[in-house]
């Protein structure tokens, strides 16, 4: 078990685990160092006001934050350090095929969709994502590989019409890519971002909108940011931590009964809209060394193959972050034995990150692990 925790994963399932508990001291003091809210802010009094972004779902009062650090009650009304306008972020360009999780079924790499979702057949080589890391998150994951989302006050303020300009001006950029953190806390400013580049770039021109995120938004964003990526020819990622709830809770600090439902409400979305020939939602798991075991994998895998057996779903290898870095990489036999509970129930699935187990690619994986 991990420190940070102080409980292994089998008496997590077998208790129900409560917030006021001392295996959220971690959570506690990882979020003090950036002066974020320990709890999310339920206050109830005459001037507290109500944020509706994400599934955390504050409560805000007078003077205090909102658990993303984004939002600040002042005199009884929200101050939004990102809005529809503005963003807190960084950019850069990712040569294509980029280390995406969904890069494995993305059009960028297989040409799906091609020509009117991609520039070739055969990747897109010599092309560019524009990666915007956001900042801020409506979970705290203790195994956080992208922390630094945490210090706000490192992120830039980045205008929609500065992100839209530097696209016009460079016919490489293939895709914008949404991420951090997670999209949900600024999903205001990248859906108005998104459309204003989707509205102001030629017809003929590739431009694929995807979204990597927890999954932990409200539906009323969720739904319009689906919609952007499903139009353009991007992907939807959702980074299903963990399925039985006493775990998702001790590792991300947040429940998981707003990803389930999204997941399901964005494949019904997409489904009802027709197949392009490719798949626009993906679901990604990090497989954290004895919490993430195949007990969770293919809790998972059940649910989505009872949407839909050919979502395309990637497990991750971890390495050591964050709060949880005297837990090793994960073991090879956890990553074969999670593998193999998915299979029995998805048509496609891939591990991500084989590097840090000594393998090249996913066949030499397949070859010497699996069989």
């Amino acid at each position: 078990m991990s420190k940070s925790i102080g409980v292994c994963a089998t008496c997590l399932r077998d208790q129900d685990i409560k917030r006021e508990e001392p295996l959220f001291n971690a959570h506690i003091r990882s979020r003090q160092i950036f002066g974020l809210p320990t709890a999310v802010p339920r206050a109830m009094g005459r001037k507290s006001v109500q944020c509706s972004i994400c599934g955390a779902n504050c409560y805000i009062g007078e003077g205090e934050w909102g658990w993303c650090g984004l939002r600040k009650n002042e005199n009884g009304k929200i101050k939004h350090i990102s809005n529809k306008r503005e963003g807190v972020l960084k950019y850069y360009l990712d040569p294509h095929i980029t280390n995406c999780c969904n890069a494995w079924f993305c059009p960028a790499r297989t040409g799906g969709g091609y020509p009117k979702h991609a520039i070739r057949k055969d990747g897109e080589i010599g092309y560019y994502n524009l990666a915007l890391f956001l900042f801020g998150c409506s979970f705290n994951c203790l195994f956080c590989q992208n922390w630094e989302h945490k210090a706000i006050q490192r992120g830039q303020k980045v205008s929609a019409d500065e992100l839209v300009d530097l696209t016009l001006s460079n016919d490489r950029i293939t895709c914008w890519c949404w991420f951090g953190g997670s999209p949900e806390p600024q999903l205001p400013f990248a859906i108005n971002a998104s459309r204003k580049v989707r509205e102001e770039i030629s017809e003929t021109r590739v431009l694929r909108i995807c979204f990597e995120w927890n999954g932990d938004g409200r539906w009323r964003l969720v739904e319009k940011a689906g919609m952007l990526a499903f139009e353009s020819g991007g992907n939807v990622k959702f980074d299903f931590k963990a399925w039985t709830p006493s775990i998702h809770l001790a590792l991300t600090g947040r429940d998981n009964n707003v990803v389930k439902q999204n997941i399901r409400r964005l494949h019904e979305l997409f489904v009802a809209r027709g197949d392009r020939g490719h798949q626009t939602l993906g679901v990604t798991t990090l497989l954290v060394p004895y919490y993430v075991d195949e007990n969770e994998v293919e809790l998972i895998a059940r649910f989505l193959s009872e949407l839909d057996e050919l979502i395309p779903y990637s497990l991750l290898v971890f390495h050591p972050a964050f709060k949880m870095v005297d837990l090793p990489v994960t073991p090879l036999k956890q990553v074969v034995c999670a593998f193999r509970k998915a299979k029995k129930y998805l048509k496609n699935v891939s591990v991500g990150n084989l590097h840090l187990l000594g393998y090249r690619s996913m066949s030499e994986f397949l070859r010497k692990a699996v069989n």
